[in-house]
């Protein structure tokens, strides 16, 4: 599959291990790790940061793994999830740091050039999320407002 700009083939980053059963090292338990996913989220951290915190600082190579749902799901059943998913929370604020960026410099073609891509990025994200159900039918980006979706 080619990647989505570059028009240029190339395999995805990182890959999980092939392993299916818990390491006989692990420690912890899984409500003590479901306890640390949902105190991790109240410090507003992001699944993707709760995951790299897990891993880094408390030794746990896989949530899923362990407790048989992935990081979302707890977030979800603890009601601690956003209205808006966290990748398309990441990209607006791209969005956001480049339009400030092109409202000091702009003759800078080539961030004219990402905003585009980002926010032609935002847009098919949304309408995925809007089939998934996971944003509501009226649900539209607008730059104007972009600052608000993230607060």
């Amino acid at each position: 599959m080619a990647r989505i700009h570059a028009r240029v083939k190339g395999k995805s980053g990182s890959k999980k291990p092939l392993d299916s059963k818990v390491p006989k090292w692990i420690e912890k338990k899984p409500k003590e790790i479901v306890a640390l996913v949902e105190k991790l989220a109240k410090q507003e951290l992001g699944s993707s940061q709760i995951g790299l915190t897990l891993r880094d600082s408390y030794g746990v190579p896989s949530v899923k793994l362990i407790t048989g749902k992935s990081i979302s799901e707890i977030l979800k059943e603890a009601k601690l999830v956003g209205k808006v998913p966290e990748d398309l929370k990441n990209l607006i604020k791209r969005a956001i740091t480049i339009r400030k960026h092109l409202d000091l410099n702009r003759k800078d073609n080539f961030s004219r050039r990402g905003l585009q891509l980002t926010e032609a990025k935002i847009r098919r994200i949304q309408k995925y999320y809007k089939t998934k159900g996971v944003l509501p039918a009226d649900w539209n980006y607008h730059p104007d407002r972009a600052e608000l979706l993230v607060d």
